[in-house]
């Protein structure tokens, strides 16, 4: 009886902080579709206007397609990347493995205006600042992480064995991979991927540092909105982040379940 409350009140103890946790960000979602010149909920009139507006005026479009070709490109380049480093540190041994690893996963851990101070005072020598080059760079340190978790957990419960008959059969080594390796750990791939493109879509403090004005994407315009004018569009704008991302991520996690399968 004890065990049964107990669970009960961990139950409701977690569905408490889940409400917490969403229900500002829901909120916002009804006055994305309110009918008023400013921000009010309850609204008391409802519309379209403003989706309207952020689909058609031309710099809340151009934020857009910016964010979504950069989160395009940062998840091919650190897919591909996270996936060599997760590789290479699951399958071989050397000293320092650990410590590369940390490094690898530093910028989960590091604060990430420490990161953005440190990425504007590099690229600024460099002249990487407001150009798409320094975009990919910075977003691709930022989502290589989530890669190499993801596919140094699936390569960690990966039955080598299986390797290992396929060389035994004659198989190369990177017929191997393309063939036995790769097809299994895939759903650890493709769950690292989109988490690197959410980790891209979404990032805004590294972004405001790398920005110019002819090149900023959608956080960084959403943000610029909210301090400098009283636009709803934004409400608007950020139901299609938080739709889009709550979309991915549930596709990240049902990468996942496949992969305990």
């Amino acid at each position: 009886m004890r065990s049964v409350g107990l669970r009960r009140a961990l139950v409701a103890l977690g569905i408490l902080i889940g409400a917490w946790l969403l229900v500002p960000t829901l909120i916002v979602i009804p006055i994305s579709f309110s009918g008023e010149d400013s921000f009010a909920f309850p609204p008391s009139s409802w519309s379209l206007r403003h989706y309207e507006t952020f689909f058609t005026e031309q710099s809340w479009l151009n934020a857009l397609l910016v964010s979504i070709q950069l989160a395009v490109i940062v998840t091919v380049v650190a897919t591909l990347l996270g996936t060599a480093a997760a590789f290479a540190l699951s399958r071989t041994a050397f000293q320092g493995r650990g410590v590369l690893n940390g490094l690898f996963l530093a910028p989960l851990i590091v604060p990430g205006i420490v990161v953005a101070v440190a990425v504007y005072a590099a690229f600024l020598q460099w002249g990487l600042i407001g150009t798409p080059v320094g975009f990919i760079i910075a977003h691709t340190v930022l989502a290589i992480p989530f890669v190499t978790v993801n596919v140094g957990s699936a390569l960690g419960g990966f039955d080598r064995t299986l390797e290992r008959a396929a060389a035994s059969l004659g198989a190369s080594a990177p017929a191997t991979f393309r063939a036995v390796t790769l097809p299994l750990i895939m759903p650890g791939v493709l769950s690292g991927a989109v988490f690197a493109f959410v980790t891209s879509f979404d990032e805004v403090v590294v972004s405001m540092f790398v920005q110019s004005p002819q090149l900023q994407t959608l956080p960084v315009r959403m943000f610029t909105s909210v301090t400098n004018e009283v636009d709803p569009t934004i409400a608007a704008a950020a139901t299609v982040v938080v739709t889009l991302t709550t979309a991915l991520l549930t596709l990240a996690a049902t990468l996942r379940r496949t992969r305990r399968a």
